[in-house]
């Protein structure tokens, strides 16, 4: 028997939503949202409720120690078929890492396809049609204890939200190096998919914005040597015809999209290395032409190539080839995702009708 309560406003409130001409990315919400509590040593009953603000205590622990993790997944719409998911269970696997390294409960996987098939089900006549645009869905959990005291909390709230999201593209991406700074370190929280990590990386981001570059590209942080990733994304080299990228090392976040990058450039018969790669042999490679094409893959781009890389003094690499492997593979995989071809690795799951509004209505 279902363990969540529908709210009377869900489908009244969906029925007055409409979306708007202009969708960007995670700007637009779908105006309900999914909430599980964990209180006296249990999971609450769940809510699908209209979207709107939370209330919380000013003393709880997510406010004050950051206790808190989230994920980031795409549900896609093509044709008359039902909605499906993209490898869901990875990011419920990679969230209870993340939880595990804050200190913070396990979230039984019924409750998180609860909260994700709802949300989708119930927002699908808004996932926007057309190849690349998706139902962008954010589960996060947060510490809500009240205490001031340095320490874990032993209440959580568990919450999934919706944006219906055109394609995002980052274009030709041009990075630089940073030098300096760092964004984590072995042993830290790097490999969670924690706010703090992305707090470290705002400053950074916003220097090589200034001087006219996207992103930065971070180094390891103790000899500054070499490349870790993007602040938000994974990094890859095409190399004398073999794809390269920095293997996981605990300090960066294992990449759903990356893992799926390498499965599939696997099964395209191209070798993938995963491997330490000092930065100096990146820009020597790229002027020898050893390196002929750079990209960076996530969730929300899925495939970026990049054009230049900078260094710190403002020297500009540019490389020889760009979006030639790079769409290959962004287009592979966007074709798996919205099943417009044979997924052979069963990537791909369709939201089960259990959660569908028609569904619960007659049960």
């Amino acid at each position: 028997m279902a363990n969540y309560h529908i709210s009377s406003d869900v489908l009244p409130t969906l029925a007055e939503f409409s979306l708007p001409d202009e969708l960007g990315f995670g700007e637009v919400k779908v105006p309900i949202m999914y909430r599980a509590d964990y209180a006296d040593g249990v999971w609450q009953p769940a809510e699908l409720t209209p979207y709107g603000n939370i209330e919380i205590d000013p003393a709880a622990k997510v406010l004050h120690y950051a206790q808190e993790v989230f994920e980031g997944l795409k549900a896609y719409k093509v044709g008359d078929g039902r909605a499906n998911f993209f490898r869901p269970l990875e990011n419920l696997k990679r969230m209870n890492m993340s939880s595990a390294r804050m200190c913070m409960i396990e979230i039984p996987a019924d409750i998180y396809m609860d909260g994700i098939g709802l949300m989708t089900a119930y927002s699908e006549p808004f996932i926007p049609n057309g190849s690349g645009k998706s139902l962008y869905l954010r589960p996060f959990l947060i510490g809500t204890r009240s205490n001031l005291g340095m320490g874990v909390s032993d209440t959580f709230t568990f919450m999934v939200i919706a944006s219906p999201s055109a394609i995002y593209h980052a274009g030709h991406m041009k990075i630089q190096i940073e030098r300096e700074a760092c964004r984590a370190a072995r042993g830290g929280t790097g490999a969670a998919k924690t706010g703090g990590n992305y707090a470290a990386s705002l400053q950074s981001a916003q220097n090589v914005q200034r001087r006219g570059y996207d992103q930065s590209l971070w180094l390891d942080p103790i000899e500054m040597k070499y490349i870790e990733e993007l602040s938000g994304m994974n990094f890859f080299i095409l190399q004398n015809g073999e794809l390269h990228t920095p293997k996981l090392n605990g300090s960066f976040l294992a990449g759903i999209t990356r893992d799926s990058i390498i499965s599939l450039a696997r099964h395209k018969g191209i070798t993938v290395v995963e491997r330490d790669i000092p930065i100096q042999e990146v820009l020597t490679g790229i002027q020898s032409g050893a390196v002929s094409e750079i990209f960076a893959c996530g969730t929300a781009a899925i495939v970026s190539p990049v054009s230049v890389i900078a260094d710190a003094d403002g020297t500009n690499y540019a490389v020889n080839k760009v979006d030639e492997l790079a769409a290959t593979l962004r287009q592979s995989l966007l074709a798996i995702q919205e099943q417009r071809e044979v997924d052979p690795f069963s990537w791909t799951q369709e939201v089960a009708e259990q959660y569908s509004p028609a569904y619960i209505e007659q049960s």
